[in-house]
């Protein structure tokens, strides 16, 4: 059994936040807020993309949407998220998260300014390690302050 199979993903995040709180704090007094965002998003984009493409490997490089949705389950681990889903298949995966414990987790950690960067941002790029021939767009965002977050991904690779 992997390590993605043990612990899911909520939880991931909660130890690597508590992780990089200290250091935000230290990054954001000695260099500024913009200059620490842009440092962690950096840092987040290449972390994710890695992440993605360990996946990949741990599905012997045979990625697609189809087995992206199969991984969902780890992001809704623990009563993480309340989605409806829309439309899941290989061409499109299309769901609303209506309740996002990833954004309660960061702003109960005193993290809500960053929330973005170490969780939103994450998806694009994992995806794009996972299987670079999906794409998403996503409009809103709980930790933004909208009501809810749009996902809507595709794949590139098929004429829909």
């Amino acid at each position: 059994m992997s390590q993605h199979e043990l612990i899911g993903i909520l939880e991931r995040r909660r130890i690597e936040a508590l992780v990089i709180k200290p250091i935000y704090e230290i990054l954001k007094r000695e260099l500024g807020l913009e200059k620490t965002r842009a440092i962690l998003t950096e840092a987040i984009q290449q972390s994710a993309i890695e992440q993605g493409k360990e996946f990949r490997e741990i599905e012997g490089g045979n990625t697609n949407l189809q087995s992206f949705i199969d991984l969902q389950v780890l992001w809704e681990k623990d009563d993480a998220l309340e989605v409806e889903v829309f439309e899941a298949n290989n061409s499109v995966y299309n769901y609303d998260v209506k309740r996002c414990q990833y954004a309660e987790m960061y702003k109960d950690l005193g993290l809500h300014e960053i929330g973005d960067i170490l969780s939103c941002l994450r998806d694009y790029y994992f995806t794009e390690g996972y299987c670079p021939s999906v794409s998403l767009i996503r409009e809103t965002t709980i930790m933004s302050g909208c009501k809810k977050c749009t996902f809507r991904y595709k794949n590139n690779n098929l004429d829909i």
